[in-house]
């Protein structure tokens, strides 16, 4: 028998974690482009897209945003994509379009954290300024 102080209970099995739902990467992506898109069947479009996302998964990495096309949200695997077009540069792009997307993600991020800390630290200085009211 083990119901004693030198014994500690027996502990409960943890509950099984969901690793697929936690697997993927969400990166804040802001911008236009102009897609040439193979789908599964291997058929091409062309398609516009209001970028919103960029997910990184086990496998595979889908560039989400509003089609312009559908006039809903959507998701394009970047390996499918053969072309893509930014809009706010006209640069065209056929090979290395991953590493272009994720560098432009970051740089996005890096600039809204910069942008964010800028802020925050004129709130700061707005709020310890004694208040100039009417006397």
């Amino acid at each position: 028998m083990n119901d004693n102080a030198f014994f500690p209970p027996p502990a409960e099995p943890a509950p099984p974690r969901d690793t697929a739902a936690s697997a993927w990467r969400t990166l804040p992506l802001d911008g236009h482009f102009d897609l040439v898109y193979e789908d599964a069947a291997g058929a091409w479009s062309n398609r516009s897209l209001e970028a919103r996302e960029l997910k990184l998964g086990p496998g595979r990495t889908l560039l989400g945003g509003i089609d312009g096309r559908r006039g809903g949200y959507r998701g394009f695997r970047v390996d499918r994509i053969r072309r893509l077009i930014d809009g706010a540069t006209g640069e065209r792009i056929e090979t290395g379009i991953l590493d272009r997307l994720l560098g432009r993600a970051e740089a996005q991020g890096r600039a809204d954290a910069l942008r964010i800390k800028r802020q925050a630290k004129a709130r700061r200085r707005a709020a310890s300024q004694p208040f100039a009211g009417v006397s």
